[in-house]
Parts: structure tokens; C-alpha cells; sequence
């Protein structure tokens, strides 16, 4: 098991509204697909960064999920165009995360 956190900055003053489409449609969406996402959070000490986190079982399920989401014609055709306009995605950054054996599963 991994988990990936992704650390988002919307475009300056536009953070609530990435929110609420994170929250209206964007999550909705992957877990309908099987996603998990496990938590959201805005960073207290940046106006305009966003932090989310997805756990994945394996890699295998990984590569599955993401092709299950981001190669689906809603993703490309309807909530991508936004995701653009509320992010500056270059600034955007993962990291997988691997927990430690006192979190580790069994």
C-alpha cells in the first residue's frame, strides 16, 4: 500500500472555488471510478494551496485507476478544461508516501 500526495496551487484568490469543484465533482467522480481518496485540506499558511491525498493498494491498481479516470471522455472532456483554468499546474506536486511499519496494514 502507498499513498500519493498531491500538493495544488490555484491561481491567486481562486482557491474556494477549486474547493467546492474538488468537493462537487472532481472527488465524486474518481471514487465513482474507485479512487480513495483519503483526505483535503487548504494549507493554513498559503492563500492558495491546496493538498489532497489518494491511497492506492499497489502499483498495479494504480496504473488501473488512473486510466479508468484520467482516460475517460468526462475527465478529458468536461473536467479537465476546468481543473486548468483553476490551477496553475506546473506548480503542482506528488509524492508517494509509503507508511511506516507502526501504520502499515497487518
Amino acid at each position: 500500500m502507498f499513498y500519493e500526495l498531491r500538493r495544488y496551487q490555484t491561481r491567486p484568490g481562486r482557491r474556494d472555488e477549486w474547493v467546492r469543484y474538488m468537493e462537487q465533482v472532481v472527488i465524486p467522480f474518481q471514487t465513482s471510478k474507485g479512487m480513495m481518496v483519503t483526505a483535503s485540506f487548504t494549507d493554513e499558511e498559503d492563500p492558495d494551496g491546496y493538498i489532497w491525498i489518494r491511497r492506492f493498494d499497489n502499483e498495479v491498481q494504480r496504473v488501473e485507476l488512473y486510466a479508468a479516470v484520467y482516460d475517460s471522455d468526462l475527465w478529458n472532456d468536461v473536467i479537465e478544461p476546468v481543473v486548468k483554468d483553476l490551477l496553475i499546474l506546473e506548480k503542482s506536486v506528488v509524492t508517494r508516501a509509503a507508511p511506516t511499519p507502526c501504520f502499515a496494514p497487518g
